[in-house]
């Protein structure tokens, strides 16, 4: 499919989508601490986007794989989870968990999707790193993505530095183009395959992109659970994920969903 430009009127659009997405993803890092419940996160986000008069993203999509429906507003993804954790008031957090959130909404239209990592009270040196070069991955992509440049420069700045840190990009899972669906070309890798060089991405102002990098601190397999959704590291190391909605504009690009 072609990827759909966006005008400056629709960019403006998805920068409020994205000021939600940010305040929520702002509030649920400050509650996330022990003894709190991911279903208690998932409930005052779920309370935020109403309040703000926008539809959570994630509710009620069905998996495409499995058909299953996706319960929560929030994906809450716990240490060796990897991404599309569902919150639960069962799953209690605690001292030394890290916790994936992400989350997104659509408002008038247009669509905002963001995600972080937080530890939990204190965490090890290795989770700290890990948390520290997932951002840091994001960081780069943010600061290398203008007119003109290739995708695969960034994707290949954002693998080597992640595999200098001692950890590994996923595969099986990327970013994507946004606006008014959630999901839109192009696929938006964080790391480099024949698949990407055959098929490049240049960017151009107008192009709007959820960048998401998740990264492991063990091999970058994984595997889903048996509810159709909760994707985790197949030898149940860490992992850690981050993401912004960036616009590409004429002279590099802007963070739509700034934290």
């Amino acid at each position: 499919m072609a990827v759909i430009l966006k005008s400056q009127r629709e960019i403006d659009l998805m920068r409020e989508a994205g000021s939600i997405v940010a305040r929520v993803l702002l509030k649920l890092k400050e509650m996330a601490k022990p003894g709190v419940s991911t279903g208690q996160l998932d409930s005052v986000a779920m309370e935020m986007a109403v309040e703000a008069g926008a539809k959570a993203l994630f509710k009620g999509v069905r998996s495409p794989a499995s058909r299953a429906v996706f319960p929560g507003a929030i994906c809450a993804s716990i240490n060796e989870q990897i991404v599309h954790g569902i919150p639960s008031e069962k799953v209690i957090l605690k001292e030394g968990d890290i916790l994936s959130m992400d989350f997104g909404v659509r408002l008038n239209g247009y669509c905002g999707d963001a995600a972080v990592t937080v530890g939990i009270g204190e965490i090890s040196e290795v989770n700290r790193k890990l948390i520290e070069v997932t951002k840091q991955a994001l960081e780069i992509a943010v600061s290398q993505s203008k007119p003109g440049v290739k995708w695969s420069a960034v994707a290949g700045k954002m693998q080597s530095f992640t595999e200098s840190s001692g950890f590994s990009v996923v595969r099986d899972f990327v970013g994507h183009g946004i606006g008014r669906e959630m999901h839109e070309s192009p696929r938006v890798p964080n790391f480099v395959n024949k698949d990407l060089l055959r098929n490049d991405i240049v960017l151009t102002a107008g192009m709007v992109l959820a960048v998401e990098p998740m990264i492991n601190a063990g091999s970058y397999d994984v595997r889903t659970l048996k509810d159709g959704w909760t994707v985790v590291t197949r030898d149940n190391k860490c992992s850690a994920h981050f993401e912004h909605t960036i616009a590409i504009t004429d002279t590099g690009c802007e963070v739509l969903t700034n934290i």
